[in-house]
């Protein structure tokens, strides 16, 4: 169902012709007798000629409007997912509107661009899957204070002369290329970088049951800026400080043997076969036979105990050859000497970080505040293109209509009558199947003869079934 509104057209002789379109009810079964009863309809030049055209012509297009217009429930307006095909312009049109080149230039940037942010994303994606460490200075502050003891104090504590260890760090050369929000949001607590700490204190002061003090990170640990140990005591003690880093992925320390032969202390297990491998390759140990194995050198034979070996057996030979990383060890003097001014040690330590740009690139995957807005752009841009192929249509029917209306009409009347067959699995002709003179053809006898031979042999065969039955 459509409604075209109504205009006023101003024919030749002078008169004013209202052409209006009423409500018309497309049903695709009478379009042809439709068309045919508007077409035949007797046209009255008498009194203004222009008059009769104007009324054939708004009857005619009055018909066809229906079918170029675009309705809610049209293939164009249907949900499907979008293509980039379907943003291209065809070529008639941009041949009709030479400006639509600026359009088609803007979608071949859209898609080199698209291209190179989807490159870039996999790019991201695949540095995201190794680690990503930055090297930066730890800097430990030892301190302590000494309380003496106050003789008219009231509490025993305040009684007693003792001394407070303080143990605090952070990291130096914070990055310049961070905001400061995104600074403090990557901010680490001085404890998670290790994954122990010991504070041994003189073991003839405190006894063998009081002189260590032990932190082990556990699952549900609490990050701590520092650490606090407080003691008895009006005497200057030594302590020795073991701090075991947390590293991430675990490293370990090589045997000295291993050790001097890559060049490696302390190493990660993968870096240590990829050492291993780069060995055997620049000393030529694998078998040019059989690639699986490895000939031992001199050296791989001390450390690996035989000749020769399967690459895929080092990983679990390496288990016997890796140690825990030494800790660091700090040796501190706890003054109570109230002259002495220098109560504050600073250590650097060399730690590993997650890069920053690493939280940087994972918002960046995750990200989805333009999307929507990019899917709503995509979306007016796909509406408009299939408006601008609709009014092609629209056009293009306009234009042969108005050039040659009758072999025109013909012409769309055959392919809407294929159409129809298509759509409604009509077989033969229904516009010919309804006048006697198609049965008064030469084929029909023949097809009597073969309905009522099919029909003979029909009954036949249900006669004999109905005997059989019987029989049995």
């Amino acid at each position: 169902m459509i409604l075209v509104d109504s205009s006023n057209v101003l024919c030749a002789n002078g008169c004013q012709h209202h052409l209006g379109w009423r409500r018309t009810h497309t049903d695709t079964h009478t379009l042809p007798h439709r068309l045919s009863r508007i077409l035949d309809q007797p046209q009255n030049f008498s009194r203004c000629p222009g008059c009769s055209t104007v009324s054939l012509h708004s009857n005619i297009l009055g018909f066809f409007l229906p079918f170029l217009s675009v309705s809610p429930f049209s293939p164009f307006c249907s949900a499907k997912r979008r293509k980039m095909a379907d943003k291209i312009l065809p070529q008639r049109i941009r041949e009709l509107v030479p400006e639509s080149q600026a359009y088609m230039d803007l979608l071949a940037f859209e898609r080199k661009l698209d291209q190179t942010i989807m490159r870039k994303r996999v790019d991201i994606q695949e540095a995201l899957k190794r680690p990503m460490k930055q090297k930066r200075k730890l800097r430990l502050y030892i301190s302590n204070t000494f309380n003496p003891a106050k003789p008219d104090a009231e509490d025993s504590e305040g009684s007693i002369a003792s001394w407070e260890l303080r143990v605090e760090g952070k990291l130096l050369d914070d990055c310049p290329q961070l905001s400061k929000p995104e600074a403090t949001a990557l901010k680490r607590k001085f404890s998670s970088f290790f994954k122990s700490l010991v504070i041994e204190l003189d073991k003839d002061l405190y006894g063998p049951d009081n002189h260590l003090v032990e932190w082990h990170r556990t699952p549900t640990t609490q990050e701590t800026d520092g650490f606090q140990v407080k003691r008895p005591g009006d005497v200057s003690v030594r302590c020795t400080l073991l701090l075991m880093l947390d590293y991430q992925p675990p490293q370990f320390k090589l045997d000295p043997r291993l050790a001097r032969l890559l060049g490696i202390h302390t190493q990660t297990r993968s870096s240590i076969i990829q050492a291993l491998w780069q060995y055997v390759k620049t000393n030529k140990l694998q078998d040019s036979h059989d690639k699986e194995y490895i000939n031992c050198d001199k050296y791989f034979q001390q450390i690996f105990d035989g000749p020769r070996l399967k690459f895929s057996e080092i990983p679990q030979r390496l288990t016997n050859l890796l140690l825990p990383p030494d800790p660091i060890v700090i040796n501190h003097i706890i003054s109570v000497d109230p002259n002495d001014q220098k109560k504050t040690a600073c250590y650097d330590i060399d730690v590993e970080v997650e890069d920053p740009l690493k939280a940087q690139m994972s918002s960046f995957l995750l990200s989805t505040a333009n999307q929507q807005e990019i899917a709503s752009l995509d979306n007016k841009i796909h509406e408009t293109i299939e408006s601008i192929n609709q009014l092609k249509i629209q056009r293009d029917f306009m234009l042969s209509f108005s050039r040659d209306p009758k072999s025109y009409i013909q012409d769309w009347l055959k392919s809407q009558s294929r159409d129809l067959k298509l759509m409604t699995d009509v077989v033969g002709n229904p516009e010919e199947e309804r006048r006697a003179e198609f049965y008064h053809q030469p084929w029909s006898q023949e097809a009597v003869s073969r309905y009522f031979y099919c029909k003979i042999q029909q009954r036949r065969q249900e006669l004999e079934q109905a005997l059989a039955l019987k029989n049995t």
